[in-house]
């Protein structure tokens, strides 16, 4: 039976897990998360326990957490984002794509500009140059002192020139 208490309890073990994080302590970040998840499970939980996974260079994993919290929240922007970049990095444009752009169609997600980043990378990967930077442009519109998105689009354009 969800409490209260338990649900309190759970935010309790995610803000903790969060601070090991962003410390560098993947390990005790990775256990709370456990804990927060074992009190009560959040999408937000399972997507930060796939990021410290893969942290870890465990992407399969952090699919796997990413996917998990799909399934409690599918409004919830960062796991389709979170998926997107992690299979950038192991090749697979294509169906990174399918999920970044997941991400640009979700009811809860407050950074659009990470995905249009992310697709501008799958994009530019594929040798997509024009379509990637139209994504990176969106990026900076989005978030204009976003340095990464500026970096890479700038980067491509003066390749095209």
């Amino acid at each position: 039976m969800i409490t209260q208490s338990s649900i309190s309890k759970a935010q309790e073990y995610l803000e903790k897990a969060y601070r090991f994080q962003m410390d560098g302590n993947l390990d005790e970040a990775i256990k709370n998360y456990k804990l927060s998840i074992e009190f009560y499970p959040t999408a937000e939980a399972h997507t930060f326990l796939g990021w410290a996974y893969s942290f870890l260079g465990d992407l399969d994993r952090s699919i796997e957490e990413c996917k998990k919290a799909i399934d409690i929240d599918p409004d919830y922007g960062n796991p389709y984002n979170d998926i997107g970049s992690y299979l950038i990095q192991q090749g697979e444009y294509e169906e990174a794509i399918t999920w970044l752009e997941l991400a640009l169609k979700s009811k809860r997600y407050d950074s659009f500009h990470f995905a249009h980043l992310n697709l501008g990378r799958a994009y530019e990967l594929k040798g997509l140059w024009f379509e990637a930077l139209d994504e990176y442009k969106r990026a900076i519109d989005i978030a204009p002192k976003y340095d990464l998105a500026k970096r890479l689009y700038y980067n491509l354009q003066g390749r095209l020139n």
